[in-house]
């Protein structure tokens, strides 16, 4: 079965600010970027960062072939806990995903 990281042309995550980030999925389809869509849900994704449904965001943007969703960071930007300054590692996270 095909891991996310496999089928699309990228991943990527970074700050949206001090207090959100965002994730972006880069298809290299119209026939990936529907089969993603329909897999990724809001609900699947707040569980998985382990956060309130409410807070996340799903855009998907059908003429670019992206999918992006956007969330609060656990911890703000900076801060003495934040172990990702950058918003960066999030996107491996998504990698592992397994797209049926």
């Amino acid at each position: 079965m095909p891991k996310l990281a496999t089928l699309v042309e990228k991943i990527r995550s970074k700050n949206a600010g001090p207090f959100f980030l965002t994730i972006d999925i880069f298809c290299k389809s119209d026939k990936i970027f529907n089969k993603v869509c329909n897999q990724l849900s809001e609900k699947k994704i707040a569980k998985m960062f382990n956060c309130e449904i409410g807070s996340l965001k799903k855009f998907e943007i059908t003429s670019l072939k992206v999918i992006k969703f956007s969330l609060p960071r656990p911890r703000i930007q900076g801060s003495t806990l934040d172990r990702d300054m950058h918003g960066a590692a999030w996107a491996n996270l998504l990698s592992d995903i397994i797209i049926t």
